[in-house]
Order: C-alpha cells, then sequence, then structure tokens
C-alpha cells in the first residue's frame, strides 16, 4: 500500500512542496530550512488536564498543527492526522493547538475531539504561543519538526496527506521516493527572519540598482508597520498580504530609493514612529 501512495507522491509533492517566489523547485523534491531554528516551547495543559510541551516530545518528529472547530479544511485533514498518528505512533508525535476562542472553546473542542477520536494531545492556544509561532494568519497551519526540536517546514492551508507522511519518513532516515533540498528561512516560516529577505510579497524591487534595492530592504526592516500589528513592515508585507498600509508605505519607499519621488511631486518623509499604545490585534 505504501509503494502505491509513494507513486501517488510523485505526482503530488510538486504541487504542494514549499517554495520561495523567487526560487522554484525543479523536479520532486521536499524542502527543509537550512540550520533551522528550535521551536518555540511552551507549556500548556491539555485537554484532560495533562502537561503538554515540544520538550516532552524530543526524539520524535513533532506536527505541531494549529486549527479551529469552525475550520473546515481543518476538520478535513484531522482524519489523515489520527491516521499518521496511529502509523508512526512510536516515532512521531502530533500536537494539535486550536485557536478556537470562544467562552465555551473549552468545552466545544473537548467534544469535537471525543467524536472525532483524536488520538494525539490537543490543548488551546494561548495569545503568547500563537504570537510565538508568528501569529497564526492561516488554518490550518502546521509546523514541522525533526526529533532535535527545530523546525524545519511550515505549511499553510490544507496538505495532502502524502506530503506530511514523506516529510515524517525523511526525518526519520526512512527511505522516501523523493530527493531533499534545502533553504533559508526568510521569513515564510519565523518572521523575525524577514531582515534576510531580498523580495517581498507584493513590493516591486525591479526598477532599482542593487545599491537602491539594499537601501529600501533596510528601511522596510527598521520602520514599524503602522496598521497595528506591531511588526516591522517586511515582516508585515508577509505576515499580512492584504495589508493596505504596508503595501502603500513600501511602495512609497521604493518610489524614493529609486529618486521618483521628487520627480512625481511626492513628499519625501521620515519613517512613521511605531505607535506604542496599539493594541495586539488578533491574527488576521
Amino acid at each position: 500500500m505504501l509503494a502505491i501512495a509513494f507513486t501517488l507522491l510523485l505526482f503530488l509533492v510538486p504541487a504542494f512542496a514549499f517554495s520561495q517566489p523567487q526560487q522554484q523547485p525543479s523536479g520532486n523534491v521536499i524542502r527543509f530550512v537550512r540550520n533551522p531554528d528550535s521551536a518555540p516551547d511552551f507549556k500548556l495543559n491539555d485537554l484532560d488536564g495533562k502537561p503538554l510541551s515540544i520538550a516532552a516530545a524530543h526524539g520524535k518528529v513533532v506536527l505541531l498543527n494549529f486549527w479551529a472547530t469552525w475550520c473546515g479544511p481543518c476538520r478535513e485533514e484531522i482524519p489523515d492526522l489520527i491516521g499518521l498518528q496511529a502509523k508512526y505512533k512510536d516515532r512521531l508525535q502530533i500536537v494539535g493547538i486550536s485557536v478556537d476562542d470562544d467562552d465555551d472553546a473549552a468545552e466545544a473542542v473537548k467534544k469535537f475531539v471525543d467524536e472525532s477520536r483524536i488520538n494525539y494531545p490537543v490543548a488551546l492556544a494561548s495569545p503568547e504561543v500563537r504570537m510565538q509561532y508568528g501569529g497564526i494568519t492561516a488554518l490550518p497551519t502546521s509546523f514541522v519538526l525533526d526529533t532535535e526540536g527545530r523546525v524545519v517546514q511550515k505549511h499553510e492551508g490544507l496538505r495532502d496527506p502524502l506530503l506530511y507522511e514523506v516529510e515524517v519518513r525523511a526525518l526519520l532516515g526512512m527511505p522516501i521516493p523523493v530527493r531533499v533540498e534545502t533553504f533559508e528561512d526568510t521569513g515564510q516560516v519565523f518572521l523575525k527572519h524577514a531582515d534576510r529577505a531580498s523580495q517581498l510579497p507584493g513590493v516591486d524591487l525591479s526598477t532599482l540598482t542593487p545599491e537602491q534595492k539594499q537601501a529600501a530592504l533596510h528601511r522596510f526592516n527598521a520602520e514599524t508597520c503602522t496598521c497595528g500589528c506591531k511588526f516591522t513592515l517586511a515582516q508585515c508585507r508577509i505576515y499580512d498580504r492584504n495589508c493596505a498600509i504596508s503595501k502603500a508605505r513600501t511602495r512609497k519607499i521604493v518610489a524614493e530609493a529609486s529618486g521618483n519621488s521628487a520627480q512625481k511631486g511626492l513628499p519625501v518623509t521620515a519613517p512613521a514612529p511605531p505607535d506604542p499604545i496599539s493594541p495586539m490585534q488578533s491574527p488576521r
């Protein structure tokens, strides 16, 4: 059965494998972060009141799955996660982190977990955990951790379960029918690495010289977006591609860097200071 699944994976992986806009992978590959960061640890209690942490799963591959009971794609992938946990139960630990935040969230999640017969621990996310992992802008969002507790991949949205299985097998040193490539995290996994990015979503840097591009990128990483996200402009463009404020501000900075602002009569202004009293917004 596994051989058949891997044959299918040869056709499925290219559609789901992680890719950076400027570095499209070729062939049948899976991609892991080069020099990955340790996963932010946390101490939560699962739905049964038992302590839950990343450290407790050291030595196993971990799939940290952020989801919600009201999320259709989340509900759709849970049976596959249950099957994956059962198949690799001795070497894989799936952890479900629910972002349900209604008044009766604990009761609703517990009911769903029992009815679905979820066979891995589930906890309710705290605001701190959500921010530690980048704000969680889409559901489901899953972080793949190697046996050393380092984050080697991040997936947003519904993924084919075969992709998860082949990543787990690769991290466990088991045979896989695809090759493994590595990439540098430039903010796609952890926003703190946005300062490494040479391109940003919705930002056209093609008109700039190398020197102008570096100057613009420096400003993107030095200036805080005023939308309330508390991120830099670079981080906000990665975090929320629909943010009109960071999009307009980065466009203006590109114009200023190229010298077109003076030609077009645009005023050159100093970067806006961060709002020290902006409340933390819920992930969008």
